[in-house]
C-alpha cells in the first residue's frame, strides 16, 4: 500500500529528503507577500533572497496559506493520506486542508485520509513525519498510525530564541510591547508553543548563553533523558551548533539535527532566529 504523506511549508523539511519505497512526502506552499513581491513557499524559493528582502523594505508584508485547491490536489494521489498543518491557532491552513478533505471524500467515500493539527511549528512537525514514517515501516495499519501519531504529539514541544519580532508583532502572533522591548534594546526573547498552538513568552534576555539556559531549562522540563531534537535555524548555524553541544553535554545519547528554515519559519523566525522541536 502507498503510503502520501504531505504537509504545508511550515514545516522545515523538503520533498527530496525523505527516500522510502512505499513512503511519499511532499508539501503545499505557503505565500510570502513582502509589498508587492510575492515568494512562493516551494523547494525553488531563495531564502537568502527571501530574508534580504525582509530585511531592506518596511512595507507591509503577510502570509498566506495553501488554498483548498492546492490541498485537494494532494489528497487525490493514490494510497493512504496523512495530512499535518501549521497550528490552527495562527493560521487556517487546518481548515483549507479539512475543506479539501470533504471534497475528496465527496467522490471517494473509503478513501483514508486525515487531518492533523500539529498545533506547531517547523522542526517538531518534522519529528512528527520521522514518527510517522517509523510507524509505517513497522507495518502498522492506517488507524494505528493516525493513533500512534497523535499520541507522539501530546509528547513533544517547540521552542523559539529570536532576535527580532517584527513579523510576529505585524501579523499579530505576539503582542506588540514585547516584539519592542526584544528589538528596541537588541534582546533575545524565548518563547513556546502552549497546548493550543499559540506562542508563549518563556524570557527575554540580553546573550545567547542566557537564552541557551532557557532553553535548557525547557527541555530538562520534558523528560530525562531526551531522545531527538530538531534544531530549525535561519542563517544562524554557529548558533544551533552551539546549542547542539550544550544539548549533548547534558544527554549524551541525544540525536540532534541542524536543518534550515524554510520560507515560512524564516519569515517569522527572521534572521538568526532558532525553532527547537523536541
Amino acid at each position: 500500500m502507498k503510503w502520501n504523506i504531505v504537509a504545508d511549508s511550515s514545516i522545515d523539511l523538503f520533498s527530496t529528503e525523505l527516500e522510502y519505497e512505499n513512503i511519499h512526502f511532499s508539501t503545499v506552499p505557503f505565500t510570502i507577500s513582502i509589498g508587492e513581491t510575492h515568494f512562493i513557499d516551494d523547494d525553488r524559493l531563495d531564502i537568502d533572497k527571501l530574508v534580504a528582502k525582509m530585511k531592506s523594505t518596511d512595507d507591509s508584508s503577510h502570509t498566506s496559506c495553501p488554498s483548498s485547491g492546492a490541498w485537494y490536489e494532494k489528497f487525490k494521489e493514490a494510497g493512504h493520506i496523512i495530512a499535518i498543518t501549521l497550528t490552527s491557532g495562527l493560521s487556517g491552513s487546518y481548515n483549507s486542508a479539512c475543506a479539501a478533505r470533504n471534497m475528496i471524500l465527496e467522490e471517494y467515500p473509503d478513501k483514508k485520509i486525515t487531518i492533523i493539527d500539529s498545533l506547531s511549528v517547523g522542526p517538531e512537525m518534522v519529528l512528527l513525519v520521522r514518527k510517522i514514517c517509523t510507524l509505517i515501516e513497522l507495518g502498522k495499519n492506517f488507524e494505528e498510525v493516525v493513533s500512534q501519531s497523535q499520541l507522539y504529539m501530546t509528547q513533544t514541544q517547540v521552542m523559539f530564541a529570536l532576535s527580532s519580532f517584527d513579523n510576529l508583532v505585524r501579523n499579530g502572533r505576539i503582542h506588540k510591547l514585547t516584539g519592542f522591548v526584544a528589538n528596541k534594546f537588541g534582546f533575545l526573547g524565548v518563547g513556546s508553543a502552549n497546548e493550543t498552538g499559540t506562542i508563549e513568552m518563556r524570557g527575554i534576555v540580553r546573550g545567547k548563553k542566557k537564552a541557551i539556559n532557557i532553553i535548557l531549562n525547557g527541555l530538562k522540563q520534558k523528560e530525562e533523558q531526551l531522545k531527538s531534537v530538531v534544531i530549525s535555524h535561519c542563517q544562524n548555524p554557529e548558533f544551533a551548533k552551539r546549542l547542539k553541544n550544550e544539548i549533548q553535554n547534558i544527554w549524551s545519547d541525544s540525536e540532534v539535527t541542524i536543518i534550515p528554515t524554510r520560507g515560512l519559519c524564516s519569515f517569522y523566525a527572521e534572521q538568526k532566529g532558532l525553532i527547537i522541536g523536541y
